[in-house]
């Protein structure tokens, strides 16, 4: 009972003991020492780091001078400054080896007649034989007022660097930084450790009056910091008119400078000024010499023993200057950035650290199960797979052969034995086209039509091509439709839009087409933009004659002959420079060889489709001169082949022209600047070739050649000179064929629809 007290007295004499350890081990560690024990540290605000001292054994005397420093106390602000250099320091830097001093500028003031009164300033600033020179990097010379030449010289008394600073009249002063207008500067060579400025007087009698047009009653000449010219002197106007002392900051570079670099400096281990085993050399930047840093990771002054200390990193991880947000531990130059425990990831990334999956042996079990059940089904996956594959291979052949590819192929063979088509003809994958159009995708589609959808594709090669993508086909033997895609492949007309392809590996073939890049004619005739005025007709006679001398070329320069079955304003495109070119052969259909008539499934456009095809079913090259007509009337109107929203007797443009033929008011349909444009000789004949085209009666309409000749015969006289000025008429009935200009319209009861009556007509001359 007794040893209970005694106990618990010596707890409370070890409490405090603990205490006291505990606080000692919260304290921080003591700041680097910068200085040699026993030295002063500062001269009021400016730390002085060794190798610089005040007093004796506090500096590093190595026979070259500038270490050492005087503090002068006397003053209200302790001054600094360099023993044997008088140079006053405002700032020392170890890391940078850079000292800032200040030096008062050169100064120069003058009487009215040009002459010297006043001079002052600090004059030469030797710093030969010390550590420091100037930086040629951060100083300028500068020349203020004007005029005048500031330069500098060596110690030899030779020139250095210079410029001049001439000033412009008051009312045309330019306000701005230091550029030759009232201030100057220039950059100074590296090595410079002398300095000594001068101005060189300019007298008027010596140089041009320019030079003298407005002077400054003092000039000054200095070496600056670049810096602080820019900030201070960014308006030059506000100093011109100065006449007081100028003190000026400037940048030394500092090194230790006895021995010439790294190399030479190590050989020497007593004088060798890195001292901190933490430390390593730096060759200096400016002039001979070299400069000590502490390694990566430490800080302090290298040129102490022991004067470069670890640097805490985890203490500024705290204060969010480096990055770990997990557990950091601080390593001699270094540190380690690691997950919690109990999680894991990247410890130096934010919310880089996961909880740990516990993996129980539970766990392990339910996964071996697992991949033992889900290993079977994804072999049986990838079977399936694999069969679905082969069945798209199969399904593609079958198409491919179906769609007549392996015939096709066979007659590009035999056509130049390379398997292509002279005019580039390519038949194309599935996979070719859904990569050209973005898998066909909505932002692609150019137009839809009755026969499918048109998207534009870019192909591997960068050619932009339009691809069509049908929506039916006629079920056609396999080497006719083969024989029909061959024999399309080698149209080349430039008013052709050129078959490039075709894909066959689908149900419905898709074809793939040159790319015409202004729309369709039916867009540009109906669209806000319109014809431009003045050349209204002319554009509609020219657009009109290339769609008809396309489709003579099809009707008679094919070999068989083609049909196209479906001519239209829409299926006539238009490329940049409004050149036409025919489009669109989903109803085509190639001429029979033989005498028996082409019977077919009707197909093609109201308002377009020929009547006798209509009642027929028998597709001819007049079922294209009749659509032609339409197509020709439109342009010259500007008016829709069929136009529901207006009254029944208006809704068809045919009828309505005709019946306009009948009262001798057809001129009136016409769009008001195709009929300004158009002579009235010009209106009968094309209203006749119109007239013809229309005729109830196939046999009765000319031939697409012929309407193409009789085009162009009208085109020629519509730009000929004869034309325009009155010349005389067995010219003009040359070029016409006037002999049907005067003819009266007759209908007659044969092959034309009566529009009052309900009786049939042909029209005929």
């Amino acid at each position: 009972m007794a040893i209970a007290p005694v106990v618990h007295l010596l707890l409370l004499l070890l409490l405090p003991l603990a205490e006291v350890s505990a606080l000692e081990q919260q304290k921080p560690p003591p700041p680097p020492q910068v200085v040699r024990p026993g030295c002063r540290e500062k001269c009021g605000n400016i730390t002085v780091p060794y190798p610089f001292g005040i007093g004796d054994g506090c500096y590093r005397d190595d026979g070259k001078g500038g270490f050492q420093l005087r503090c002068d106390d006397s003053h209200a602000t302790p001054r600094l400054t360099a023993v044997g250099y008088d140079i006053r320091i405002t700032n020392l830097s170890i890391a940078t080896g850079e000292v800032q001093a200040k030096l008062k500028a050169t100064r120069y003031c003058y009487d009215n007649e040009g002459v010297t009164v006043n001079r002052s300033g600090d004059g030469a600033t030797p710093l030969t034989s010390s550590h420091y020179l100037f930086s040629a990097t951060k100083n300028r010379l500068v020349a203020l007022g004007c005029p005048s030449h500031g330069y500098f010289v060596d110690t030899a008394g030779y020139y250095v660097s210079g410029c001049m600073s001439i000033c412009r009249p008051l009312q045309y002063a330019m306000p701005g930084s230091c550029t030759g207008v009232a201030c100057c500067q220039s950059a100074i060579p590296s090595a410079v450790g002398y300095f000594e400025p001068f101005l060189l007087d300019m007298q008027k009698k010596d140089g041009d009056p320019i030079l003298y047009t407005t002077t400054t009653t003092c000039r000054y000449v200095f070496l600056v910091e670049t810096e602080w010219l820019r900030t201070r002197y960014n308006n030059v106007d506000k100093h011109l008119n100065r006449t007081d002392d100028l003190t000026v900051p400037i940048i030394l570079d500092w090194a230790v400078r006895n021995v010439g670099n790294c190399s030479t400096a190590r050989l020497n281990r007593t004088d060798y000024a890195c001292r901190s085993v933490a430390s390593h050399c730096v060759k200096s930047i400016n002039g001979a010499g070299y400069q000590c840093n502490c390694s990566k990771g430490y800080e302090g002054n290298p040129y102490l023993e022991d004067g470069c200390r670890d640097i805490d990193e985890c203490k500024r991880i705290e204060k969010q200057e480096e990055p770990c947000y997990g557990v950091c531990t601080n390593t001699p130059g270094s540190y380690t950035c690691q997950c919690p425990p109990g999680t894991s990831g990247i410890a130096t990334w934010k919310n880089g650290c996961r909880p740990k999956d516990s993996f129980t042996f539970a766990l392990k079990v339910v996964t071996g199960v697992s991949v033992g059940v889900f290993l079977p089904v994804f072999m049986c996956f990838w079977l399936y797979l694999g069969i679905q594959k082969r069945k798209l291979i199969r399904a593609k052949h079958k198409f491919f052969e179906l769609n007549g590819g392996v015939f096709l192929q066979q007659q590009m063979s035999s056509y130049n034995g390379t398997g292509t088509c002279a005019g580039g003809f390519k038949i194309f994958s599935k996979e070719d086209l859904e990569k050209a159009t973005n898998h066909f995708a909505a932002d692609r589609v150019l137009g839809r039509g009755g026969h499918g959808i048109v998207y534009k594709g870019v192909l591997e090669d960068k050619t932009v091509v339009a691809i069509k993508k049908s929506k039916m086909i006629e079920e056609a033997p396999t080497k006719e439709f083969a024989m029909e895609m061959f024999i399309l492949s080698q149209i080349n007309h430039k008013n052709v839009v050129k078959l490039l392809g075709c894909c066959l590996e689908v149900e419905v073939p898709m074809l793939v087409y040159e790319y015409v890049s202004n729309g369709t004619l039916y867009n540009y005739i109906h669209g806000s933009k319109g014809i431009e005025s003045g050349t209204a007709f002319e554009t509609c006679l020219r657009i009109a004659v290339e769609s008809a001398e396309a489709l003579a070329y099809m009707h008679s320069s094919a070999s068989p002959p083609i049909l196209h079955g479906d001519v239209k304003t829409a299926n006539i495109l238009l490329d940049d420079k409004l050149t036409a070119k025919v489009s669109d052969f989903g109803a085509s259909k190639l001429a029979p060889t033989d005498e028996a008539k082409m019977a077919t499934l009707v197909q093609g456009t109201c308002g377009y489709l020929d009547p006798e095809y209509l009642m027929t079913c028998r597709l001819t090259e007049k079922s294209d001169v009749y659509s032609f007509g339409v197509v020709l009337l439109e342009l010259l109107t500007k008016k829709k082949a069929l136009y529901f929203e207006g009254p029944e007797e208006d809704r068809s443009l045919v009828l309505c022209f005709m019946m306009a033929v009948q009262v001798g008011q057809h001129h009136e349909l016409l769009d008001s600047q195709v009929r300004n444009e158009m002579r009235i000789e010009t209106l009968e004949v094309i209203t006749q070739l119109i007239m013809r085209c229309l005729n109830m009666c196939g046999q009765e309409r000319p031939t697409m050649k012929e309407v193409a000749e009789r085009l162009e015969m009208l085109r020629r006289y519509q730009l000929n000179p004869w034309a325009q000025a009155d010349a005389n008429m067995e010219e003009r009935q040359s070029l016409l064929d006037m002999e049907q200009r005067n003819v009266e319209y007759k209908f007659t009861q044969d092959c034309v629809l009566d529009f009052e009556g309900g009786s049939t007509y042909s029209f005929s001359s």
